[in-house]
């Protein structure tokens, strides 16, 4: 039973973060490698928030606002500097690795014995739950708003979204900062669930948030009724079983990086008519274009 709460606890966590990978992958189109900075971008500032006796869950909206300025910064790169979406991704990233470093001073910092967003319970998972359903309610509440027509619609036709007189550029940075305090804010929470932040815990984050979305989206495709979000919460705790099962049957903990790579391929292959990144091609209409997708 203990490895079944384990299992909840850390899935429901690392989903808060595939949520916001479902933002710039499923929603938007945009292959934001960013996040594996501002994961723990997100750690190190709840770390020192909490050393300096700020309230935790004040430390989590916190870590939030640096993610999302983490995201804003890759949409600023990509749509005012005119650098491709992934290098964007890739430059603050590197940048975040010594951001993080100089918002600690090192490279590990403990958390035992200080207070957190978990002292007031006697088990994890009531927190946890309230954030990832929080989460997952309020994205869902702004994805039905005009704003958030607007945000999907960048993604399907971002022509479209010029011809309504939008800003698409605009539109991009604010999924990006959505998505990156996401990301952040989970990385909060892992920081104060497993007692200490490093500067390292965010390697390879794209890869399981990626993970989690396309096993969600294998399984649950056929489900209408579920949205992208749900799918994404259902998957982050699909993957972190079948991490689970893989330790269980002996492999070491230096081989998980393996196993997600393994599961992200045969996800992939599995389901590669499924979840490809958007294309578009031109349907010739009169005197104009039509673009659509494939």
């Amino acid at each position: 039973m203990s490895i079944l709460i384990n299992i909840l606890e850390q899935g429901l966590i690392f989903s808060i973060m595939a949520v916001g990978v479902y933002i710039t992958y499923g929603i938007l189109d945009f292959p934001d490698l960013s996040v594996d900075g501002t994961f723990p971008l997100g750690a190190s500032v709840t770390a020192m928030c909490l050393i300096k006796g700020i309230d935790p869950f004040i430390a989590c909206l916190l870590a939030f606002i640096a993610g999302g300025i983490g995201g804003a910064i890759t949409g600023l790169f990509h749509v005012k500097f005119k650098i491709t979406n992934l290098m964007s991704g890739i430059l603050v990233m590197i940048a975040l690795y010594s951001i993080n470093l100089r918002i600690m001073g090192k490279s590990n910092i403990p958390l035992f014995g200080i207070d957190t967003i978990f002292t007031p319970v006697s088990s994890p998972i009531i927190i946890i739950v309230i954030f990832a359903l929080a989460s997952k309610v309020i994205l869902d509440l702004f994805l039905k708003t005009k704003l958030g027509f607007i945000l999907k619609a960048t993604g399907d036709n971002d022509q479209l979204v010029t011809s309504l007189g939008v800003n698409k550029d605009t539109i991009k940075i604010l999924g990006l900062i959505i998505s990156n305090g996401l990301v952040a804010l989970s990385g909060s929470i892992m920081a104060q669930y497993q007692g200490f932040a490093d500067v390292g815990m965010g390697t390879g984050i794209v890869v399981m948030g990626l993970a989690a979305v396309i096993i969600g989206e294998s399984i649950f495709k056929k489900a209408s009724i579920v949205k992208g979000t749900t799918m994404a919460i259902l998957g982050s705790i699909i993957y972190k079983a079948i991490i689970a099962i893989a330790l269980q049957l002996g492999l070491e903990p230096t081989d998980l990086k393996l196993v997600t790579v393994i599961i992200v391929v045969i996800a992939l292959s599995l389901n590669n008519k499924k979840f490809n990144f958007k294309t578009r091609k031109k349907v010739p209409m009169g005197g104009g274009v039509l673009v659509t997708d494939k």
